[in-house]
This record gives structure tokens, sequence and C-alpha cells, in this order.
């Protein structure tokens, strides 16, 4: 239950994330911290969204793709077998993600993830000494290429005078310059989750919690401190004309956002033991979103070009940075509702169904009994 109670929360984090980042593209003016508000929630936002959400998601990647790994394993499934397997998974999500940038959102996600699993599947069977060496060098490395590359690829980027149809899109089909390095700083969660799926840190929370919490504790603390630098500056609070400066203190960020994500799902891991058995409908509608977070995360976006374009109902350049929190917190409470429905039902995400599909070959749903339960988040 705690990976997908996980997964449902992540979405929350990337709703409210994504809602101030597409107000401030759709709008006039752009971020603001010419009130307290917006520059309170600008700072608030770098410390607990920044960067945290979005660790949160490829570690849960990883753990699911290692979860399916063992799963798959004890079944007595060969490498070679499982490994064309996991290739077509990592190519198919890198496919959905591109067709996700070039209709919906210029911010995406999957298509990094596929890399991703393309690249490292082998990790699948690496050494846990592999596993946190490799990481160690993409936790630094990596995120000083993202935190240094990002504002530079951010400056070629073409954009449009006017906001229209063909415009907005030929501005995301820009998107793919961002992918590496999105990768490099996906690499190190994703390791992360690799090892702890092979711990059943949040499989079997109830035996790890005295772990989970120093995870959580820990985590916490090092994300705030380590975030506060870029937050003061982020919301104004600071001043500074040197971009080595910021770039270095969203480097930093950057790292305080790992910790910050890792806290979270060590969170939701204790909050699965103590529940245990005793489930209610809140818990039972965010573990139903996590099992169609793929779905989930593609209706989000939906959502905001909806609301948000210019040229649809054109709100992202009406709404304040609260007004923004606000819509996307209800975009996901109302993708909550609709997953609970689905569940309740026994039907399973749409965008789930096709990925299984493209993944499986036409014999997916009548196999679909005979191969390994699998996580059904991304």
């Amino acid at each position: 239950m705690a990976p997908d109670l996980a997964r449902g929360f992540m979405l929350l984090l990337i709703a409210l994330g994504h809602s101030s980042v597409l107000r401030a593209a759709w709008s006039d003016g752009g971020y603001s911290n010419d009130d307290p508000i917006s520059a309170f929630y600008n700072a608030a936002a770098a410390v607990l969204l920044d960067g945290r959400g979005a660790a949160l998601f490829a570690f849960l990647f990883g753990y699911g793709l290692s979860q399916m790994y063992l799963r798959y394993s004890q079944r007595g499934y060969e490498w070679p077998k499982f490994r064309g397997l996991i290739q077509r998974r990592g190519f198919w999500l890198l496919v959905i993600g591109l067709l996700h940038t070039a209709l919906l959102f210029f911010g995406d996600l999957l298509a990094a993830y596929g890399v991703v699993t393309l690249i490292f599947f082998a990790a699948l069977r690496w050494t846990s000494r592999s596993l946190w060496i490799t990481g160690s060098i993409f936790l630094t490395a990596g995120t000083l290429v993202y935190a240094f590359g990002i504002p530079q690829v951010f400056q070629s980027l073409s954009q449009p005078e006017t906001v229209t149809p063909l415009s907005d899109m030929l501005y995301r089909f820009q998107w793919p310059m961002m992918i590496p390095l999105v990768v490099v700083g996906a690499v190190f969660p994703v390791l992360v989750g690799i090892w702890a799926a092979r711990k059943r840190l949040l499989d079997e929370p109830h035996l790890h919690r005295s772990y989970l919490r120093k995870v959580a504790v820990y985590g916490i603390l090092i994300t705030i401190v380590l975030g506060l630098p870029y937050a003061l500056i982020n919301g104004g609070y600071i001043m500074t004309e040197s971009m080595v400066v910021y770039n270095g203190t969203y480097w930093i960020n950057q790292m305080g956002g790992y910790f910050g994500g890792f806290a979270y799902a060590a969170l939701f891991g204790l909050l699965a033991a103590k529940i245990g058995d005793r489930r209610n409908k809140v818990v039972n509608a965010l573990v139903a979103t996590g099992q169609r977070s793929l779905s989930c995360y593609l209706f989000q976006s939906l959502c905001w070009m909806v609301l948000g374009a210019p040229y649809l109902i054109g709100l992202g350049n009406t709404m304040s940075e609260l007004g923004a929190l606000g819509v996307g917190a209800l975009v996901w409470i109302f993708a909550l509702c609709v997953s609970a429905l689905m569940a309740k039902r026994g039907v399973r995400g749409p965008v789930e169904i096709v990925y299984r599909r493209l993944t499986y070959g036409r014999s997916a749903s009548s196999n679909s009994k005979a191969e390994p339960k699998v996580p059904a988040g991304v």
C-alpha cells in the first residue's frame, strides 16, 4: 500500500509545483514577489516543492522497477527475457513523454525516465555498493550539471511574443533539449529507489519503522537547511545579481530536494504502517490515485492546458500565486475522486492500459493472469 499511497501524494506535489510554473509561463508578469504573500509562497515552495516532488517521483519510479524485477525473478523469468521487457517499457515511456510534451506540457518527466530506464536497466542487477557509488556521483555532479545547465538552456529557447496554439506547440518542441539535464538529475533517486525496494522499506514498513523515522526526520531537516539559501533568494528576501551565487544556491537546493523526496516517501511508509488494514475512504482514494499515477499525471497536464492557456480559458494570466495553488489542489482532488470511483468499479487507468498493451503486445490482456503482479503506477 505504501508505494501507491506515496504516489497519490506525489501527484499533489506535482500539481502544486506545476500550477506555479504554468501560471508564471502564461502570465504577463511571470514570477512575482511584489506582495508579502507571493514572496512567502515562492520561498516556501522552494523548500517544500521545488525538486521534492520530482525526487519522490523518481524514487518511486526506481522502486517500482525494482519491485517488477524482483517479482519476475521469483517467477523464474530469465534476465534476457526480462531485459527485453524493461527496454520496451523504457522505450514506450519515452514515446509517451514526447507526446505529452508536444501536446500538453513543456516540463514533462516521463521521457527522461524512459531514457533512464533504457540506459540504467542493468542497475537492477547491480550490487548495493555499485548503486550507492554511482548514485553519489550523480548526487553531486549530476545536480551540478542540472543547476548550471538549466538557466543556459532556458536562455537559448525561443519564446513566442504572442501565444497561439501553434506557437505554444513549437515552444514545447524545444523541450527535448532539456531531457539530458532531467536525466542526470533523476539517476540518483531512481537508484536509491531500486535499493529501497530490495530492502522492502515500503512493502513492509512495519518492519522498518525506526529506519523510516530517521529518514523522515533527517531528510526534512536536510532539505530545509540546504533549501533555505535559495528560498530566501527565490522569495526576494535576499537580492543578488550574481548568476554564480544564484546557480550555486539552486544547486544546493536541488541536492536538498532529494532528501525531501526521500523524507516524504518515509512519512508515507510510516503512515501505511500505522494504518495497517484500517483503511478509510481518503486512504483508499490516495491508493487508487497512486495505482493510476500515469493517467492522473497526464490528466493534470490536460487540465492545466485547458484552464491556463491564453488561447483557451486563459486563467493563467489572471490568477495570483495562491489562486494558482488552489486550482492545482482542486485539479488533484478531482483526479483523486475520479480514481476512487474507478477503483470502486474495478476500472484501470486508461493510460496504464495503453502502456501495458504497448509493452506486452496484443496478448497483454489474455496473459495478464499468468504474468507476475507488477506496480500499477509509473
